[in-house]
């Protein structure tokens, strides 16, 4: 059986002057000459995606869409109507949005993300912007510490709402979100807290000494590209040190205060500097038994 909008592996049973028919003939699917590849002949087995054409029949294609049908993916908008918007995923058809589909009004040249849908009364593909309206709200399974797929689909003051493994939705915070982010971007996250109605907080910094590790690499290396001094300190604003280090005041001041504690790293009331002696980051401290420190010497092959 055919599966529309998504990606069927079929064998080729006949070649006609205008492509090939893959399939038995009650179950058919014209793959047209334009994407076949030129060795192509009946008996191969080929993987083609299948979507329906302007009469609603089934095609077939080699091209590569942006999204198959239950993902979810970034598009642009090219053109609209009072009924709905038509968008480019890559295929000659472009992806019809309805407008009772749309999370908000839309213009030529905007990008969302949406995810692909199926009708399965009429077998078309079609695309919603109402992400959290189609997201699996089951989410359980989830834990503290979880590293999770991202996908960014909005944007407020509060934070920028998240599909989680193509899957459910979260939030990330804005006041503890160091990166610029925006619709459309993906990232590698963990799960922060999975709340008593099922509502997941999420975060981009590993949780625990992962993240102290990850934000002492970025203040050495910010030192490193900065000739070994950076004007800022634990008493700088905390805006001087997000603009800088990417990170809040308190994960800056933990990863410090760790590579002070190593002799990595010398605070002064007008900026921190390399220590006296820092060659290179796999000096790592042979004498310190903080977690944090036995995490670097694990990571450089420290073994003393």
């Amino acid at each position: 059986m055919l599966m529309i909008g998504s990606y069927n592996e079929l064998v080729v049973e006949r070649q006609v002057d205008f492509g090939f028919y893959l399939n038995p003939k009650a179950d058919e699917v014209l793959l047209p000459a334009k994407y076949a590849p030129e060795d192509l002949k009946p008996g191969d087995t080929i993987t083609v995606f299948v979507y329906t054409d302007s009469e609603d029949r089934p095609v077939a294609t080699t091209l590569t869409p942006t999204v198959a049908v239950g993902g979810f993916a970034l598009v642009e908008v090219r053109d609209t109507r009072n009924f709905g918007a038509f968008l480019d995923w890559g295929l000659e058809k472009d992806l019809f949005l309805p407008a009772a589909e749309m999370e908000k009004q839309v213009n030529p040249g905007d990008k969302l993300v949406v995810k692909a849908c199926l009708d399965e009364k009429s077998n078309r593909v079609y695309a919603t912007s109402r992400i959290a309206a189609h997201c699996d709200g089951e989410t359980t399974g989830y834990a503290p510490g979880d590293r999770v797929d991202l996908l960014v689909f909005d944007a407020s003051d509060l934070g920028f709402m998240a599909v989680i493994d193509n899957r459910c939705c979260g939030m990330l915070y804005r006041n503890e979100t160091f990166e610029d982010l925006a619709v459309g971007h993906r990232k590698t996250g963990f799960i922060s807290r999975v709340r008593k109605d099922g509502k997941i907080d999420l975060t981009l910094k590993q949780p625990g000494y992962g993240s102290v590790e990850r934000s002492s690499d970025r203040i050495l290396d910010l030192l490193e590209a900065s000739g070994g001094f950076v004007a800022c300190s634990d008493k700088s604003p905390p805006d001087q040190i997000q603009a800088l280090f990417s990170m809040s005041k308190k994960e800056f001041k933990r990863a410090l205060g760790g590579l002070y504690k190593n002799r990595m790293v010398d605070i002064a009331h007008d900026g921190i500097r390399l220590a006296e002696g820092y060659r290179h980051r796999e000096q790592a401290v042979d004498q310190a038994q903080t977690p944090w420190a036995r995490a670097e010497k694990k990571k450089f092959g420290v073994t003393r």
